[in-house]
């Protein structure tokens, strides 16, 4: 079976439950802290992981980071190019409203080293057909896409956070965009998820592009059809690391020989469970409560 390489973060989540978020100037009690693993790329590692794909993560964490390998190396994700350095990891501040959505503001510490001779060695066993999945919290997108276009990988972009950094690679390489409605706007310059769709196929007509709408579902769209996957009516507790469960569910759904449709219904349930629990890498789901569904 092909294997995911996963460039991406680790991060150290510190999470507050607010009675809401905090405005300019004001000083605002938490309700509650909790700390927790995450990192988009932490989270989409253990994803993928545990929907059965053969994960192989690469990035850099400092020596209070060690539990966050230790937690990819419990849930069966190659860690051996997962560097440990002195600097401090990547670390998050998390704002959970009482309706459960969040705000997020992120440090990206060793995220953001020079990681060149960690994908060197890391991509060294990738194949042709393999998957290089990458998000925007590391520093060494574009060495990273270079690197396996050469080796005959497909690359999946998770386009989060969206900055001006992520729309600056050559996303002529990529075979598959994943993006929420707010990254789909930025990326096309339309608003409603129907023009996002159209405007992809015009720019990027040889790609894939998954559409993430919360509680709308999602749409895939490759050059062949457009699909959609409908959310099931959740309990929201915690929307933190829901995009990225869904990723990891999804990706591994069509390296595991689903159809595109069956792997977005995958992912939409995997998102649907997570959010109903606290934490980021905490609330996702196994393969078996997804199934259930």
């Amino acid at each position: 079976m092909p294997r995911i390489f996963n460039y991406g973060s680790c991060c150290i989540d510190h999470v507050y439950q607010v009675p809401h978020f905090v405005a300019p100037g004001e000083t605002l009690s938490a309700l509650s802290y909790e700390i927790y693993p995450g990192g988009k790329g932490l989270n989409q590692s253990i994803a993928a992981a545990k929907a059965g794909a053969r994960v192989s993560h690469i990035g850099a964490l400092g020596e209070d980071g060690k539990h966050l390998k230790a937690l990819l190396d419990h849930h069966g994700v190659d860690t051996e190019h997962v560097r440990i350095t002195s600097s401090a990891s990547g670390h998050a501040i998390i704002q959970i409203n009482p309706e459960g959505e969040n705000a997020i503001f992120i440090h990206g510490g060793t995220n953001l080293d020079d990681h060149a001779s960690l994908l060197e060695a890391g991509l060294a066993r990738a194949e042709p057909g393999d998957w290089l999945l990458i998000q925007n919290e590391t520093s060494g997108n574009l060495k990273a896409i270079e690197m396996a276009k050469l080796r005959s990988m497909r690359v999946a972009f998770n386009m989060a956070p969206m900055n001006q950094r992520a729309l600056d690679l050559p996303l002529e390489d990529i075979d598959l965009f994943i993006v929420n409605e707010t990254e789909g706007a930025a990326l096309t310059g339309r608003q409603e998820p129907e023009q996002i769709l159209d405007q992809v196929a015009k720019t990027f007509p040889d790609a894939q592009i998954v559409l993430t709408l919360g509680e709308q579902g999602a749409w895939y769209q490759d050059t062949k059809a457009r699909q959609h996957a409908p959310a099931r009516k959740v309990q929201v507790v915690d929307t933190t690391g829901a995009g990225d469960t869904f990723t990891g569910f999804f990706l591994a759904g069509l390296m595991n020989g689903l159809e595109p449709l069956a792997s977005l219904h995958q992912g939409c349930a995997a998102a649907g469970i997570s959010v109903e629990r606290p934490g980021a890498a905490t609330s996702i789901p196994s393969l078996d409560e997804v199934k259930s569904q």
